[in-house]
């Protein structure tokens, strides 16, 4: 946790270009953007893997997807994409739970 990078842009260690930010979640814009559009919607606390998510996270998963509701509709994003990278085989670079919203 200590060496993670999304842990350091959580506790202000690492720079980052914050959208959004409440006591549970971070919302900053990808450093190598996919689209015109790249957030990642970031838990605060430290899960590294979807894989190793736990039912008590339940509500704080539910919160991810309605905040990347929120900041789709903030952008006027008429569509867009939601995805979580699962492990490195699934593309996961960053061992930390975060929603890729993406949208032109």
């Amino acid at each position: 946790m200590m060496n993670c990078l999304f842990c350091k842009i959580i506790r202000k260690e690492n720079p980052a270009d914050i959208i959004f930010e409440n006591a549970e979640t971070i919302i900053f814009k990808d450093i190598n953007p996919k689209a015109r559009i790249h957030l990642l919607i970031t838990p605060k606390k430290h899960i590294p893997s979807i894989k190793e998510v736990e039912d008590v996270d339940r509500e704080l998963l539910g919160s991810l997807i309605l905040l990347a509701r929120d900041m789709a509709k903030k952008e006027n994003l008429r569509g867009y994409k939601l995805l979580f990278n699962v492990g490195q085989e699934g593309g996961q670079i960053i061992d930390h739970v975060h929603l890729h919203l993406t949208g032109n």
